[in-house]
């Protein structure tokens, strides 16, 4: 009785650990496919990723990089749910100051300038000390030169 006990404790500590190797493998291949630029690939294996290892603690990554991949394929539509996605389902993610900026860019890159400019002063007020806030505030600057330029040629 004794050893069922221990063998069925060192089974139950032995399975996340086990999770946990599978789901860097998995993540670490798809990481290759990603950084090879085969977005077609690593979206594939993203979207599987979380299927698998939704609760991972690289699942908040994995959507960020669905994201990634459909903005950096021209999937603009796809890549708002993905960035989206990331802020609803993993609030407590590093990646939301990623997420949210890419927001901002991925409204500019559908002439959405309005939403464009509400997610960049997010990400300047909500996360001040970022690098992300650096790319925001840029962002707005080239927007407001812009408009400016815009209302000169209009008068």
């Amino acid at each position: 009785l004794v050893l069922m006990a221990l063998f069925s404790n060192n089974v139950s500590l032995a399975a996340p650990s086990q999770m946990n190797d599978t789901s860097r493998r998995l993540y670490d291949r798809v990481m290759d496919e990603f950084k090879q630029r085969d977005y077609e690939a690593a979206l594939a294996g993203f979207r599987l990723f979380i299927e698998i290892h939704g609760q991972s603690a690289l699942a908040a990554n994995a959507q960020y990089l669905m994201g990634e991949c459909q903005y950096r394929m021209g999937l603009y539509k796809d890549a708002l749910n993905s960035f989206y996605n990331v802020i609803m389902t993993y609030p407590l993610s590093p990646k939301l100051a990623a997420s949210t900026l890419k927001l901002g860019q991925t409204y500019e890159k559908l002439g959405d300038q309005e939403n464009a400019r509400i997610m960049f002063d997010r990400v300047v007020n909500q996360y001040p000390d970022t690098s992300e806030s650096e790319v925001a505030r840029k962002a707005i600057a080239v927007a407001d030169s812009n408009n400016h330029a815009n209302l000169g040629q209009s008068e």
